[in-house]
């Protein structure tokens, strides 16, 4: 084991984007397992409402709790993983899920879902932070290529997800979450057995390690402008299946198409950008058309024309896709602390954005009308771009246009 992993270490990091040890194929498949249990609940998100009787902003209550818990849990995950090691923790998380997620596809009442939906976003904090960081550590081929990998694996799980949530969930809304459990097993063998044993960190990380981190103005920058934007995400994920008019399988195809556009966008125009303009600027760029995006949703709701909606979302593929790969590639970049450190720090912040807005999403429909949410979506993704302009000097320094 350990000759495998000091050989990993030896290989001259200039590889290509596909020539990577099987390890790193190995952690990005379960990434696309991980990351399919996003989108597949989305399919199902009306028809848990209609069977267990609740209101869409008890059921946007899914991704609260999951959101919340995945954030908070960022803060333990590099304590966690450099006393047990990177193997383990990203195993226990998958086990965490695997259970979690079976558990939710149990239920009865939207209270034991959202509850589990929390434990299934400990695991969910565990695997993905320490994913990242694996991916890049084991990959040959250097930071923005590594990040890449993980974004395409993170879209092709979004992609994919809603595809299969469509499926399973016109049998039963329970599918799903059965769905999930299963494909996470598949990927607890891979890691399990095609993960060399990783070195742990020679310094163990401390609890306050992410909280230091965020001193770094850059990082900073980026965690909030994340916060902000994903209000208008999670708009978009967990309210827009509200108003699109469509059963299980129609909304599979919906978010599917978002998916692909967010995989292709992420893998194959994002690091043109990189190369081409600042980093800042291209941002701006990209949540400009989101938070423009959004309004022509809302206009679609305000009007009665699902259609509307349904363009709106699937083009919104795009945009997130660039950003999402322009984010993360300089949120690696940003602190000089170690990548997970800096990863955690920013999820933490990130992810407590997407554990409000579906909520409120859903209270703000209830308050005014069905296009409010996606009007307030707009307006918080545009207060991210006020964000980006007036502290780009924070960001002017780092370079992500190969990667260090």
């Amino acid at each position: 084991m350990s000759t495998k992993t000091a050989s990993v270490k030896e290989l001259p990091k200039q590889g290509g984007l596909l020539s990577q040890p099987k390890a790193v194929w190995a952690v990005a498949f379960a990434c696309v397992i991980s990351f399919m249990g996003l989108g597949l609940v989305d399919p199902i998100l009306p028809a848990i409402a209609k069977q267990l009787d609740a209101t869409p902003s008890q059921v946007s209550l899914l991704f609260t709790s999951y959101n919340l818990v995945t954030g908070l849990a960022m803060l333990i995950t590099g304590f966690v993983s450099s006393r047990i090691g990177v193997k383990w923790t990203l195993l226990s998380g998958v086990v965490l899920i695997i259970i979690f997620a079976a558990l939710g596809g149990m239920s009865d009442t939207i209270g034991q879902i959202v509850g589990f939906r929390g434990g299934w976003g400990l695991g969910n904090a565990l695997f993905i932070a320490t994913a990242l960081s694996a991916i890049v550590g084991l990959s040959t081929s250097g930071t923005a290529k590594a990040i890449i990998l993980y974004e395409a694996a993170l879209g092709l799980g979004i992609s994919v997800g809603p595809l299969l949530g469509g499926e399973l969930g016109s049998i039963s809304w329970r599918g799903p979450f059965f769905g999930v459990s299963v494909l996470m097993l598949i990927g607890f063998i891979f890691i399990l057995v095609m993960l060399p044993k990783i070195p742990k960190p020679k310094t163990r990380s401390s609890l306050a390690d992410p909280f230091k981190a965020l001193k770094f103005p850059a990082l900073k920058t980026l965690a909030i402008v994340a916060f902000l934007y994903n209000f208008g995400f999670f708009t978009l994920m967990a309210y827009s299946p509200y108003v699109m008019g469509l059963d299980e399988h129609g909304l599979g195809y919906v978010f599917f198409g978002w998916g692909i556009l967010l995989a292709i966008t992420s893998v194959f125009v994002a690091p043109k950008l990189q190369a081409r303009f600042n980093l800042a600027g291209s941002m701006g760029v990209m949540l400009t058309l989101f938070a423009l995006d959004l309004v022509f949703m809302g206009l679609g709701a305000a009007f009665g024309s699902p259609v509307l909606v349904i363009i709106g979302v699937i083009v919104a593929g795009i945009f997130l896709g660039i950003n999402n790969t322009l984010i993360t590639t300089a949120v690696m970049e940003s602190a000089p602390v170690e990548r997970s450190v800096a990863s955690a720090a920013y999820s933490f912040v990130r992810f407590l954005g997407g554990a409000v807005s579906p909520f409120l999403a859903g209270k703000l429909a209830e308050w005014y009308n069905s296009a409010t949410p996606f009007y307030f979506g707009g307006a918080m993704v545009l207060v991210a771009v006020i964000v980006l302009i007036v502290r780009r000097r924070h960001l002017a320094g780092i370079d992500v246009s190969h990667g260090h």
